[in-house]
């Protein structure tokens, strides 16, 4: 058999390319770490290791960690030690069963080693620049006052075999897992006293600990090689409301660190402000809180005076978000707005080793450049001017060079570096080889009925078109706030455009990247300008004398999935279409999403009536191919199974006598608002493959993978 011509021509081997995340530069410039996921043996999952990337870009990419269960969150702390975080057993315990543990690989080289294991385990580490100052993230039950009582009250659970939660507030969920009963917290991370046991609260002294009395081992004769004990100690404990998911900010020196904690409000609604805590004292006060706004902790100044912030205000709806960065003095809690006159969603990351200028990200025209803005005068100037969106972007301690990932709809992440003086852009060697795509990218345009320009990026195979054009595949984004920009995994074009599909990839109004006016055009009312702005450059792209109008199918996930819905409600344009992870009704969504606050700031309950789809069910004369996760909280499996219903119920192609439909219905029980594992996102792309050749292309029903149990494997069927 010969091997497909790209990775996409094969499912196999589409889920079995590595990916990469996260980078990492050390504190003095000569070493940067990334982490590279590849599926495991039985390819249900995938396992993740950290890798070096060389600077200079002369030395190949080598592997630095492996194990079963994988690393993730590398960190570079002050000294150049790498901390990860990692559930690979430690070789130096009798745990049966292994926990996401603190672990780090010594700067001079070495064995890793447990650093801090604990109940419940460790979620991640932030260390400073400049100092050997190191905070971890880590859950406690809230009956506990210290580590002991957390441990004592987390074996109580498991040995009862009780995963039972009590909540007092809201919310109660995220995305796909239960939030509680342990609560995120923040602690520094410290060398325990002579004596006292590793992960120990420092509230619980030697005189408490019944081990304490006994004599720690000594070395064996000769060697040094001892880790000292390391202990938590608690910095965000008694604030107002628990913690989600902190992310630290720490100040160069690690005496301080900024942290955005959750304010309540009325009617189990919360928004955010930005507290200081001073890290050696465990002193915290108040920075800024105001109410109708929430902030977010950005980078502080490399002498700690000042860091930038983004302050978003509080959404009604008739106002979406509108985030601006400032600059906040990290003493007084005093704003100066930055770069005010920039209309663009910019997520601050990182300043220049002289304190002038701060290195932001922001999404503009499909594509997210790094841009840099000076402090003094706000002027802001784009760095960077190739197709990519750009993510974690790290500076060199000389100030001249940044490095980052970077993608695009042609190549997933891979590291580069930057040239901040002249925006030269260098390709780094990286662990994965980019995988050649089957086709090219176009970027397509047309003008909106309002007069509003709207653009998108299409993908077409290779070659010349068949006389008749590419049949055409609209795709809309989830979000909605955010744009076909960047490479993704999940919703690849190019398994698509392998099968001689032309995919569309438009940016609608909401989407990012082209000023807070496109997104306030469609703010609470999803029906309206998004859906028209999508029928208009679907107009323009089926025009084209390369795709062929009569054989066109729409799909979206998530918000893209909704619109699908609607979609499906208002014309019969598509020959098919394929709804995941969807919002049908839009009042019982409300209240059972994972957020109900915020959808609430969005639409009144005269919005969420208009622009509901389920209004239409009787209008949907398309087959439609639905698919929901029942793990998933964002978009509750409720919308899932009541579309289904009134498919097969009420819409003008309803099930036969015999309950036959030409709808289908895939259902996972085990995944979440995104379809993850390996072994399901090859059903998920071969279903939805075959309900695309069957409407759009006209074949006969293809064979249904046998892992669904539909048919046997072609070689039992022989027999």
């Amino acid at each position: 058999m010969s091997s497909p011509s790209t990775p996409f021509h094969d499912l196999d081997h589409y889920v079995a390319v590595p990916r990469l995340s996260g980078l990492a530069v050390s504190p003095d410039g000569t070493r940067l770490v990334t982490t590279v996921a590849t599926v495991n043996r039985k390819g249900t999952g995938y396992s993740s290791a950290v890798w070096e990337v060389d600077p200079t870009g002369e030395r190949p990419a080598h592997r630095i960690t492996r194990s079963a269960k994988g690393e993730a969150g590398a960190a570079f702390s002050a000294s150049g030690d790498l901390y990860f975080t990692s559930a690979r057993p430690d070789p130096d315990a009798d745990e049966e069963e292994p926990r996401a543990a603190l672990w780090l690989i010594p700067a001079h080289g070495g064995e890793a080693r447990v650093v801090l294991s604990r109940p419940g385990g460790v979620g991640g580490v932030t260390c400073a620049r400049d100092a050997d100052v190191v905070l971890v993230t880590a859950g406690v039950l809230p009956g506990a006052s210290d580590e002991e009582q957390h441990a004592t009250l987390f074996e109580l659970r498991k040995e009862g075999g009780v995963d039972a939660i009590l909540h007092s507030g809201y919310p109660v969920r995220y995305w796909d897992h239960d939030l509680g009963p342990a609560r995120p917290q923040v602690f520094a991370l410290e060398e325990a006293p002579e004596g006292e046991g590793a992960g120990a609260d420092p509230a619980s002294g030697p005189d408490d600990d019944p081990a304490a009395e006994e004599e720690p081992p000594a070395p064996l004769p000769g060697t040094v090689d001892r880790t000292p004990p390391r202990r938590l100690r608690l910095l965000t404990g008694g604030l107002g409301a628990p913690l989600h998911e902190p992310h630290p900010v720490l100040s160069p020196d690690g005496s301080f660190a900024l942290l955005s904690v959750p304010v309540p409000m009325a009617r189990a609604e919360t928004r955010s402000a930005l507290v200081r805590i001073d890290v050696g004292s465990g002193e915290r006060h108040t920075l800024l809180d105001r109410d109708g706004t929430e902030v977010e902790a950005g980078p502080v100044s490399p002498d700690g005076t000042r860091a930038v912030i983004v302050v978003d205000r509080v959404t009604t709806p008739t106002l979406p978000p509108q985030p601006r960065m400032h600059l906040i003095d990290t003493s007084t809690g005093e704003t100066t707005p930055l770069a005010p006159d920039w209309d663009a969603w910019a997520t601050p990351v990182a300043w220049t080793p002289d304190g002038s200028a701060v290195l932001v990200l922001a999404d503009q025209d499909g594509r997210r450049p790094v841009f840099r803005v000076d402090v003094a005068t706000s002027e802001v100037t784009q760095l960077t001017h190739d197709d990519a969106a750009w993510s974690d972007l790290v500076v060199d301690p000389g100030g001249r060079v940044a490095y980052g990932l970077r993608s695009s709809y042609t190549f997933p992440s891979e590291p580069a570096r930057l040239d901040l003086e002249t925006g030269e852009v260098t390709a780094l060697p990286s662990p994965v080889e980019r995988p050649a795509v089957p086709g090219r990218l176009e970027d397509v345009e047309t003008t909106a009925e309002d007069g509003t320009r709207v653009r998108g990026w299409l993908a077409l195979p290779e070659g010349e078109a068949p006389a008749q054009g590419h049949p055409l595949l609209l795709w809309i984004h989830g979000g909605p706030l955010g744009s076909w920009n960047a490479w993704s995994w999940r919703w690849n074009p190019w398994l698509l455009v392998a099968q001689g599909y032309a995919v569309l990839m438009p940016d609608p109004a909401l989407s990012t990247g082209y000023g807070q006016d496109f997104i306030q055009r469609g703010w609470g009312a999803w029906g309206e300008a998004p859906y028209t702005d999508l029928m208009a450059i679907t107009d323009a792209v089926v025009a084209r004398d390369d795709v062929d109008a009569s054989r066109t199918a729409a799909m979206g996930g998530s918000f893209g999935g909704y619109m699908a819905n609607w979609v499906a409600g208002h014309t019969d344009r598509f020959r098919a279409i394929v709804t995941h992870a969807s919002l049908w009704e839009l009042e019982g969504f409300g209240p059972t999403t994972d957020a109900a606050f915020y959808w609430q700031r969005e639409m009144t309950p005269e919005m969420s009536l208009a622009n509901s789809p389920h209004r239409f069910v009787e209008d949907i004369v398309t087959p439609m191919l639905v698919i929901h996760g029942d793990k998933d909280y964002r978009v509750p499996i409720g919308e899932g199974l009541r579309l289904w219903y009134e498919l097969l119920s009420r819409s003008g192609l309803p099930a036969a006598e015999d309950g036959s439909t030409v709808h289908r219905f895939l259902y996972f029980p085990a995944e979440n608002h995104w379809i993850l594992s390996p072994q399901h996102a090859k059903v998920w792309y071969a279903v939805v493959s075959a309900f695309l050749a069957e409407h759009v292309l006209g074949e006969e029903p293809r064979e249904l993978p046998p892992v669904l149990g539909l048919t046997a494997p072609e070689e039992d069927a022989k027999g």
